[in-house]
């Protein structure tokens, strides 16, 4: 972590956090309809700084599972510090942050269909359309599975209003 990261935590950040283990399965699924990219807004953890709590991007694809990325593999990319687990994921990353970033900024696409930005949790996702996606829960998960494309097509339509309901 960086110095100027470490000064802006609060006391009560440096409590340990416990992350529960959520359902960690990629799914692919060959279907049209790709998600704005991330250049909107992002899910970055409040209490580190990081985004998508701290997950490497690029393992999601290569490695086809969620896993927490080195504090000493950063990269900060518009503003946003991301962390890899290994330098060619990094560098992959660096390459093509629109390819890697989660969809809709890591929002959970099912409540953007819905009409609420809601931040996605990055235990529980998929890949639909070389996409990653990131969901609140294994419930929202499971409803995206079952008609993706559905669920893409709602989530891009809504998008754009639901982008200006969320603070940057």
């Amino acid at each position: 972590m960086t110095a100027a990261r470490r000064a802006a935590k609060t006391a009560w950040a440096a409590f340990p956090v416990i992350i529960m283990m959520g359902l960690a399965a990629p799914v692919l699924v060959g279907l049209a309809g790709l998600a704005p990219a991330s250049a909107s807004p992002l899910v970055v953890n409040p209490d580190t700084g990081l985004a998508i709590s701290g997950f490497d991007p690029v393992a999601y694809f290569a490695d086809r599972k969620a896993s927490v990325g080195r504090s000493d593999l950063e990269l900060t990319e518009d503003g946003t510090v991301w962390r890899f687990r290994n330098a060619s994921n990094r560098t992959a990353f660096a390459a093509h942050p629109d390819v890697y970033s989660p969809s809709f900024g890591g929002y959970d696409p099912v409540a953007i269909a819905a009409g609420r930005s809601v931040p996605g949790h990055p235990l529980f996702w998929a890949i639909t359309s070389a996409r990653l996606y990131l969901f609140y829960s294994a419930e929202n998960r499971q409803t995206f599975l079952a008609d993706p494309g559905g669920v893409i097509e709602a989530a891009n339509r809504a998008w754009p209003s639901v982008e200006r309901t969320i603070a940057r």
